[in-house]
Formats: C-alpha cells, structure tokens, sequence
C-alpha cells in the first residue's frame, strides 16, 4: 500500500470520528460528489499540516460542492 493510500485512510476514518459519522457515509458522500480523487490528491498538502486544518478544508470543499 502507498503512503497515500495509509494516508487517506487515515484521514478519512479519522474526519469520520470528528464528524461522528461513518467512514462508509463519509467515502459515499465524497463519491456522490465526485471529491475522492481530488481528496486523495490532496496528500501533499494535508499530510504536512495539522489534520484539523484537512478537516476544515474537506468541510469547505463538500459545502462549495453542495451549493452549485
């Protein structure tokens, strides 16, 4: 597995418990919204600030994306 990929997982399990929501609900809503390559592609920046600062961001872009 790449570190991307430990990467994501992390994240989203994590964001899930922040959100107290499933990571299964949290991985549907990123699909429905077609976010998840774009999350994943994210590693870059998240992974080296604080995983507050990744949630924040991933509130504000499904938010952005809700609203078109």
């Amino acid at each position: 597995m790449t570190k991307e990929m430990d990467f994501y997982i992390y994240l989203i399990e994590h964001y899930a418990f922040y959100k107290k929501i499933s990571a299964k609900k949290v991985l549907k809503t990123l699909d429905k919204l077609n976010l998840t390559d774009y999350i994943y592609n994210m590693y870059e920046m998240y992974h080296k600030e604080a995983i507050e600062n990744a949630y924040d961001d991933i509130d504000r872009i499904i938010e952005e994306k809700m609203n078109k």
